[in-house]
C-alpha cells in the first residue's frame, strides 16, 4: 500500500513552479536537518508514495500541488559543501548524516491554504495542523490524502 506525506518547502527556495520547471519535473529534497524527518525519508518513504507539496514560511502557506517520491533516500551533497547553508562539518562522506529523496511533480493545484485546512473537520487530524508541529515532513493518512485530493479536484 502506498504511503502519503506532506513535505514543506519555502517557495523562495523551491516552489511548486520551480518543480514544474525543473528537469523531468523532479528535484532533490535537500536541506532537511531534522532527524525525524530524515528518518521518514530513509526508513518509511517508498518510490511512488504520494506527496502533498506544501508552501511554508510565506504570505499564504498551504498545499500548492501533488507530487510523488521519485527515488530512494541517498546522501544530501549539501552537507559536504562549505558554501551551502546546509553544510554540516560533522558529517563525513563515508558516514553521511543527512539523506534526501527526489520528488517529482504530479500536478500543480489551487492553493489549499492553511487557513482553509483549519476549517475542515476531515483534515483536523493532520499533523501539520497540530499545535507545535514544526516538522518539514509528516506522514498523511490515506483518509487525509483522499480528503485533500477531493478538495483539489
Amino acid at each position: 500500500m502506498p504511503g502519503f506525506w506532506l513535505m514543506k518547502s519555502e517557495p523562495d527556495e523551491v516552489s511548486i513552479d520551480d518543480l514544474a520547471r525543473a528537469s523531468r519535473q523532479t528535484v532533490p529534497w535537500t536541506g532537511v536537518r531534522n532527524y525525524q524527518a530524515r528518518n521518514f525519508m530513509r526508513d518509511a518513504m517508498a518510490l511512488g508514495d504520494g506527496v502533498l507539496f506544501y508552501h511554508s514560511s510565506c504570505a499564504e502557506p498551504g498545499i500548492a500541488g501533488l507530487a510523488e517520491v521519485a527515488s530512494t533516500a541517498y546522501p544530501d551533497a549539501s552537507q559536504f559543501d562549505p558554501a551551502s547553508k546546509y553544510h554540516d562539518p560533522k558529517s563525513k562522506p563515508d558516514a553521511p548524516r543527512w539523506l534526501h529523496v527526489d520528488v517529482k511533480l504530479r500536478r500543480k493545484t489551487r492553493l489549499l491554504s492553511l487557513r482553509e485546512m483549519r476549517t475542515l473537520p476531515t483534515l483536523s487530524t493532520m499533523r501539520v495542523l497540530q499545535p507545535g508541529n514544526r516538522l518539514s515532513i509528516t506522514p498523511v493518512t490515506p483518509a487525509e490524502w483522499q480528503a485533500v485530493c477531493a478538495l483539489l479536484d
